[in-house]
């Protein structure tokens, strides 16, 4: 098995996405939580999330979500973001909210509701241009709850007109990423509800289209590594949004429900080389309900860095000898060696050998910036799911 001083390298390259929403307050069906600091807009969540890369080195973007991060200029929240020493990232759009899309968006039967859509979708394109980011992600809230309430071929047919229409205003540089979801909250039947369709529909719209693996979206035994290593192979893998679930999209932190299954999927990133290829993004995408929000997403993107570190030190070629000769225990065997390897004093050097506290959780604990946004973020409306 390799020594972790042979990875260090790989580690070096490796950038996890932050997502602005995160940071505000959200929660459940029933109650929304509120919680000391909340940023009150999106040049706070900024901070906030420029503190996450402070301590961690890992996450130098954060994404944005349109309306809930709509300011009047675009480029003034760059440059603040820039001033901070992160960038803005992916552009997420948002047609699950407004009562015109109750019956659906992109796939909505009234043309005019579907214009308002694909309206929206401009705004975004435009804000990515304004920004100076690369990715226009898409996900969809369309569905039906009853048989009969919607013509499901229709439906697609629709979607890939909308679809087109969209990646058409895209620019040369610029990608949409399609993510899926098997339900919820359409309960009968999901636009797009899983990687075949999504894949289906990129495929159709060109090389600027990918897809958006959400480690949530899929039902329960599901073999997500599989689905990873076919998209790679397919070269359609565009994007991951890293979360946890127990039960459905539960939007957990990474690695806090299955610890392996992250290592199994991040095994098969490197094996279909998207460990080093910067058209694979990481970005997470969590609701901190109960925990601290922005100790959430340091030991979020500390999770990721971990069970890459562990997928890195598998030992590849030992792997294909065992798996050559039919050796069934000695692959699984050579596989958990891998997965069972405590990295954590060897990741803590690693970051004091670049200037990063060896333990960021604790340094953040320490540093004060709660106390401190606590005391100041006093009044104005806080920005949460929905702001």
């Amino acid at each position: 098995m390799a020594q972790f001083a042979d990875i260090a390298a790989s580690l070096e390259r490796q950038r996890i996405e932050l997502p602005s929403w995160a940071f505000g307050n959200s929660g459940t069906r029933f109650k929304v939580f509120g919680s000391p600091g909340t940023p009150r807009d999106p040049f706070e969540k900024v901070r906030d999330a420029a503190k996450v890369h402070e301590l961690t080195g890992l996450a130098p973007t954060m994404a944005i979500h349109i309306p809930w991060d709509r300011v009047d200029d675009y480029a003034e929240l760059g440059r603040v973001a820039a001033d901070h020493g992160i960038a803005l990232g992916t552009v997420n759009s948002n047609t699950f909210q407004d009562d015109e899309y109750k019956l659906g968006s992109l796939t909505h039967t009234d043309p005019a509701v579907r214009r308002r859509a694909i309206d929206h979708h401009f705004e975004c394109v435009d804000i990515l241009e304004q920004v100076g980011s690369r990715d226009l992600k898409v996900w969809l809230a369309d569905g039906t709850n009853y048989p009969g309430q919607g013509d499901i071929r229709r439906r697609q047919d629709l979607l890939a007109e909308s679809l087109s229409e969209i990646y058409q205003r895209l620019g040369p540089d610029k990608r949409l990423i399609l993510e899926y979801k098997f339900f919820e909250p359409a309960f009968y039947h999901t636009d797009v509800p899983d990687w075949g369709t999504a894949y289906a529909h990129v495929a159709a719209l060109g090389e600027k289209a990918k897809v958006c693996l959400d480690t949530g979206h899929h039902a329960p035994g599901t073999n997500i590594e599989f689905i990873v290593a076919q998209l790679l192979r397919l070269d359609k893998l565009g994007s991951f949004d890293f979360n946890s679930r127990f039960y459905a999209d539960d939007d957990l932190m990474v690695g806090a429900a299955d610890p392996f299954q992250l290592f199994r999927i991040l095994v098969e990133v490197r094996c279909g080389g998207g460990l080093d290829d910067e058209d694979v993004a990481f970005m997470l995408d969590q609701c901190h309900n109960i925990e601290p929000k922005i100790p959430g997403q340091i030991r979020s993107v500390l999770n990721v860095q971990e069970m890459t570190a562990r997928a890195l030190l598998l030992d590849l070629e030992a792997l294909r000898a065992a798996q050559d000769a039919g050796d069934v225990l000695g692959a699984n065997a050579v596989y958990m060696d891998a997965f069972y390897t405590d990295v954590r004093a060897d990741l803590a050097a690693w970051r004091r050998e670049r200037g990063l506290p060896a333990d960021p959780m604790a340094a953040f604990a320490a540093s004060g910036y709660l106390e401190t946004v606590a005391a100041e973020r006093v009044g104005g409306q806080a920005a949460g799911w929905g702001a």
